[in-house]
């Protein structure tokens, strides 16, 4: 059939049109890797780090009760201040104690000279009875009376001590150089030794911190060091840090003092007890706060941060990135922690590449591209002390 030439241009327009439409077809875009950030995995040397919750107290203190019965005439210090060992904190009134103490000096001069006058009976019936004028029973009652008068003299002396030593209980002083309390009996309150304290003072420098460790670390701790010798100059060879409640360390190391004798059957806890040094007695009893040490030093462990770690079901892992720029999930297994970081005991060789940020997006054999991670603060704070315990 032949075409007209107008039919013959528009059939060849047409062609054009449709070639020209499919030259302008969008290309496929290929997906840009995904962008992860990765830390090289490098041995290093990792102090183990034991922290407790601790309970400041003092080092002693010192219940102040009335050792007499009296009522209180005055109150000598100055409640929270500092006092001197021998210091007058309260009087008691002191006059039925004076009087006391006058009458038992009284009785025994009564009977020193009953006592004396006995004792020369004693002497003249002996003298008569060896000349045979008196009985033996008549010597006998002059002994007899002569003993009694010395054991009355005895009673006496004793009496007198006791009236002493009441009337110096008027005066009640401190048995300790430290910081008084507030007082919980003021002028004019009747007091003995039935009621509560007067106050309490408390020796402040040193201070002590009060922690208490579980029966499982106690025993840990024994394990590793069977010989008492050596776990008692081990552990008092060790450095403390105080943590206040605000985050700030206090200035002062502290030392080990005391572990108690047994475990709290209800926590099954122990308590263990580190001084401070307090200078200006800066740190009061009843202040909270945490007691951290180095107990060990960790040679040649692998961490990673702890965002790295992906746990499933009890089960942790990794995703390593190899040379290739690959992913690929590796099951690991973790141990102690430090700071930011987490150790890695089995799983992990030096020199892997992990992810420490972008690993949750990324799959089995997928590439990636790879930027350094930058540590947070806290694990850059972590590595820094690290790094001074090393040196």
């Amino acid at each position: 059939m032949n075409l007209s030439p107008s039919a013959s241009f528009g059939a060849l327009l047409a062609c054009v049109l449709f070639t020209a439409s499919c030259s302008h077809k969008p290309a496929q875009v290929t997906p840009k890797p995904l962008e992860v950030l990765v830390v090289t995995v490098m041995p290093r040397d990792l102090p183990v780090v034991t922290e407790g919750v601790a309970t400041l107290d003092g080092f002693v203190n010192a219940n102040i009760h009335a050792q007499v019965q009296g009522y209180i005439i005055s109150r000598d210090y100055t409640e929270g201040s500092v006092v001197k060992q021998g210091d007058v904190l309260f009087q008691i009134d002191p006059r039925p104690f004076e009087a006391a103490l006058a009458q038992a000096k009284a009785n025994l001069a009564r009977d020193k000279a009953t006592q004396a006058k006995a004792k020369a009976d004693e002497e003249r019936a002996m003298d008569l009875f060896n000349k045979q004028v008196i009985s033996a029973q008549e010597r006998d009652t002059s002994v007899a009376t002569a003993e009694s008068g010395a054991a009355n003299v005895e009673a006496d002396e004793a009496a007198v001590q006791q009236a002493e030593l009441n009337l110096g209980y008027t005066t009640i002083t401190a048995p300790i150089d430290g910081v008084g309390g507030i007082a919980s009996a003021q002028v004019g309150d009747l007091v003995g030794p039935s009621t509560r304290e007067l106050t309490i003072v408390s020796q402040l420098d040193p201070i002590k911190a009060v922690v208490s460790t579980g029966e499982q670390s106690f025993t840990d701790f024994v394990t590793r060091h069977p010989d008492a010798g050596e776990r008692d100059r081990y552990i008092r060879a060790l450095d403390f840090e105080l943590i206040l409640s605000n985050g700030g360390v206090f200035p002062q190391k502290g030392k080990f003092y005391a572990t108690d004798r047994n475990l709290d059957v209800m926590t099954g806890s122990m308590k263990c007890e580190v001084t401070f040094p307090n200078p200006g007695n800066v740190l009061r009893p009843g202040q909270f706060g945490k007691v951290r040490v180095v107990t060990e030093t960790r040679k040649n462990a692998l961490v990673v941060p702890q965002e790295a770690v992906t746990e499933l079901q009890g089960n942790y892992q990794v995703t390593v990135v190899d040379r290739g720029n690959k992913a690929h999930i590796r099951a690991v297994k973790m141990g102690d922690r430090f700071g930011a970081m987490w150790e890695v005991t089995d799983g992990l060789k030096p020199g892997d590449k992990v992810i420490a940020q972008g690993g949750q997006k990324a799959k089995e054999g997928m590439s990636v591209t790879v930027k350094d991670w930058a540590a947070t603060t806290d694990a850059v704070a972590s590595i820094a002390s690290t790094e001074r315990k090393e040196r």
